[in-house]
């Protein structure tokens, strides 16, 4: 069965006030392969693996999470490209709450990026969405901001892009 993601993002430079009302998930990210993405992660208590498909758009591809035991992550974690990506998730809800905003806050060595992420059920919703202002500059086509290549590019540097 195919999962797609259709997602925009952009990149945030003013929080959208208190952050303390929402859901707060810890996070570590590593890859092990950039295209076709193959990536680990830890939500809080939760690892996963999670395939991205090859795709044209810059903004949809088919994905896959599959569940991982602690001790698989860990057993892989050494084994990923590049640098481990750790951030804060804050989950937003945005309107009537039918889409929601997720804000990452990155720690180092990716900190103070700050990237807030929509998923939507098609490519036509994502591209008549109207971000709410503290959104800032839209980074969906920008291949610098997909967390694989932020991992596994030794000369990303997110201070140079503030």
């Amino acid at each position: 069965m195919d999962n797609m993601e259709i997602e925009k993002k952009w990149r945030v430079s003013d929080l959208p006030g208190t952050l303390s009302g929402y859901e707060c998930i810890d996070m570590e990210q590593a890859y092990l392969n950039e295209h076709p993405t193959v990536r680990i992660r830890r939500e809080n208590d939760a690892y996963f693996l999670t395939y991205k498909g090859i795709s044209d758009s810059d903004i949809s591809h088919t994905e896959y999470n599959l569940p991982l035991t602690k001790e698989a992550f860990d057993h892989m974690l050494p084994k990923c490209d590049g640098r481990i990506i750790r951030k804060k998730r804050y989950r937003i809800p945005l309107d009537d709450g039918t889409l929601c905003a997720e804000l990452d806050i990155f720690d180092e060595p990716f900190a103070p990026l700050m990237i807030v992420e929509v998923e939507f059920s098609s490519v036509e919703e994502a591209e008549a969405f109207t971000p709410p202002e503290w959104f800032g500059e839209d980074v969906s086509y920008d291949r610098r901001f997909k967390n694989a290549v932020m991992a596994i590019d030794p000369g990303f540097d997110p201070a140079g892009m503030l």
